[in-house]
């Protein structure tokens, strides 16, 4: 949530920021209408989402959330692919946007429409990846780690309106998406699980190991892990196999030698903002 506030709060900075340079900050409150249809959109679809859920018998319980949590590892990995392709544009792209929908001369609706989209986008990346953490999460802590990255994201997309502060985006993303890799890992087999629980999916049930009694699941760092990156202290091998493999495809792409922006796009390294 962490990494999701802040790539919501450094649209909602770019907007804001290039509408401050340009002197049109009477055009805030679009902005702020924006952001608060995409909100109420994230929670109505995420309350709906836990409602179904709540209404569904116990087997067909575990195929919604198999199929809630490979929707949330799809969501994941393309989000960190797509950012790793468009972070250094995006600055320039907002930009553009802004004013074309200022030029549309619809009386700010255009540019409330960016807004909203753009935050939706991060909101309902939100939503799935909130729901499959709690599926696997009993209890407040995962439900208040989730605000807790939140308010500090807020808080970090507004020092750097507020100061200008520069940040470098390209390490940013860059990091996080290895641990975004590891998360969505995590979900991935807790879907191979969910499946077996549904009775989808029967094969390589056999144990793969038991770290019971040297990290159980049921201890401190145990939880924090079983939260966070789905950590099983005695797992199929079929969820092993699916952890491994994904990680061993997705992290040999993510860190693979990005292509160079043409040197036309090269002012595009200004999103460091």
């Amino acid at each position: 949530m962490l990494r999701e506030g802040i790539e919501a709060a450094l649209i909602v900075g770019i907007v804001a920021g290039y509408l401050r340079r340009t002197g049109r900050s009477a055009w805030m409150p679009a902005v702020w209408i924006g952001i608060l249809l995409a909100v109420s959109l994230s929670l109505l679809v995420g309350a709906a989402l836990q409602f179904a859920n709540a209404q569904f018998p116990q087997k067909l319980q575990e195929g919604f959330e198999a199929a809630v949590g490979l929707i949330a590892v799809v969501v994941l990995v393309s989000m960190v692919f797509w950012m790793k392709k468009a972070g250094r544009l995006i600055k320039d792209e907002l930009q553009d946007s802004v004013e074309a929908a200022l030029s549309s001369g619809s009386s700010g609706t255009g540019l409330i429409l960016m807004v909203f989209f753009a935050v939706a986008r991060e909101g309902l990346e939100s939503v799935f990846f909130l729901l499959a953490i709690f599926q696997q999460s009993a209890g407040p802590a995962a439900p208040l780690s989730a605000l807790a990255g939140l308010l500090v994201s807020i808080a970090i997309g507004y020092i750097i309106y507020a100061f200008g502060i520069r940040l470098n985006l390209k390490r940013f993303f860059r990091w996080t998406g290895i641990f975004i890799l590891f998360v969505a890992a995590g979900l991935l087999s807790a879907v191979v699980r969910s499946l077996h629980e549904a009775g989808l999916w029967n094969m390589l049930q056999e144990r793969a190991y038991d770290m019971s009694g040297i990290l159980s699941q049921h201890g401190m760092i145990g939880t924090v892990l079983s939260g966070l990156l789905n950590y099983q202290e005695s797992p199929a091998v079929g969820e092993v196999i699916v952890y491994l493999a994904f990680l061993l495809i997705t992290l040999a792409l993510f860190l693979a030698p990005q292509k160079h922006v043409p040197a036309g796009a090269g002012h595009a390294e200004g999103a460091r903002s």
